[in-house]
């Protein structure tokens, strides 16, 4: 039993879901998502309600129950309010500035990095903070992970690019030996 995919996914207003079994959308305000159930998963929509239920009987079909409702909850909290990730820029001479949909980044390295922004994904760059916005948690989580990955913070000086609130464990730097006069 699926402690998760037992609870019911409650269904704002202003929020419509289409199922045509295996694929389930889901529009709201923001815009629309859809996501292809597996055959082990069937949905069942009452009035406010979306409930997720087992069919299959193999050893996945636990763990695909859990992991379809949350899906699911994702996608209808995506398109009502939408999700944020914050990164971080620490160094010297670091930076991102915005450019035809494109981010370029001066991280230390000889060139200048650029990144595409994927589709359905909205960043905003505040001095040192960039902003990744979205609809889809996954894409939105990726984009991020992704843009972190383009310099990960060092654990001597914590230069790079990290997430809002993420601690780096430092290392102590190198000793220097005095004489032993």
């Amino acid at each position: 039993m699926s402690k998760i995919g037992k609870k019911p996914i409650q269904i704002p207003t202003g929020i419509t879901i289409d199922i045509k079994m295996p694929v389930v959308k889901v529009s709201g305000p923001k815009g629309e998502l859809s996501f292809a159930l597996p055959k082990e998963i069937e949905l069942r929509l009452n009035d406010k309600e979306l409930l997720v239920i087992p069919v299959g009987k193999s050893k996945k079909t636990p763990a695909l129950w859990g992991t379809a409702r949350a899906i699911i909850a994702n996608m209808v909290a995506g398109v009502e309010k939408g999700f944020e990730k914050k990164l971080e820029i620490e160094g010297v001479g670091f930076k991102a500035q915005m450019k035809d949909g494109e981010i370029m980044f001066n991280l230390g390295f000889s060139h200048p990095v650029i990144f595409k922004t994927p589709e359905g994904i909205k960043i905003a760059i505040e001095k040192n903070v960039i902003i990744v916005s979205g609809i889809s948690l996954e894409l939105v989580g990726q984009t991020a992970a992704n843009i972190r990955a383009l310099k990960k913070p060092e654990p001597y000086k914590g230069k790079g690019i990290r997430y809002a609130g993420e601690i780096i464990k430092r290392k102590a730097g190198k000793k220097v030996a005095g004489s032993a006069s």
